[in-house]
This record gives structure tokens, sequence and C-alpha cells, in this order.
């Protein structure tokens, strides 16, 4: 089975609507730095997908390193600070879609968000 993890900053004080945009825009990154065979068997497999939170940005940074070491398609994502945080912010990460224990290895330890 695939799926995808979203992880997203929780040190920032995102309002809601906020981690929910940047989660997004992780999500379809990552999504699109995918192979099409891989993209196709997690849409027609329901695109399952996991929210989790980090505590800051050294912890975001490290699991987008360690999902690239692994060859997984990934996404580091930098906002431009037009609304709640200053410009460059790391704010969310997306890892996948790949098999679940490829993420697990990453991410199983992470809370939900």
């Amino acid at each position: 089975m695939y799926k995808q993890a979203i992880i997203v900053r929780s040190d920032l004080g995102m309002g809601k609507g906020k981690l929910v945009a940047q989660g997004s825009h992780a999500s379809l990154q990552a999504y699109m730095k995918c192979d099409e065979e891989t993209r196709d068997e997690w849409f027609d497999q329901g695109s399952k997908k996991i929210t989790l939170k980090v505590d800051g940005e050294k912890e975001l940074v490290e699991l987008f390193d360690k999902a690239k070491r692994r060859k997984l398609a990934a996404s580091l994502i930098r906002d431009a600070g037009h609304t709640q945080v200053e410009p460059g912010t790391l704010t969310a990460v997306a890892i996948g879609p790949a098999e679940e224990d490829e993420i697990d290895v990453i991410t199983g330890k992470l809370k939900l968000l």
C-alpha cells in the first residue's frame, strides 16, 4: 500500500487555513515528483495521506533530507511571507507517495497534527 506523509511545523502558530494551505503545497509538489506508475497506483488505492507535526525547522529539514537520501519523492515548502510568517520560512514537507513502510521508517515516531 502507498501513502503520503504531510508534515507541518507546529511552532509557527499558523492558523488552520494556513496549515492546510502549506500542507497542500507540499503534497502536490511531492506528488508531481513521483513517477507516473507510483502516482497512478497511489491514486487507485485511494490516495492515503497522514498529517503529522514537528516542533521546528531543524526537524523538518532533517525529515526532508532523510527522504531524499532514501530516494523518495519529497518537497520542502518555503513560504512567500504574504500573510502569517516571514518570507522564506520553511513550513511543511511532504514525503511520497511511496510504500507505507518506506515512509514509516522516516516518520513513524512523529505525532499526528
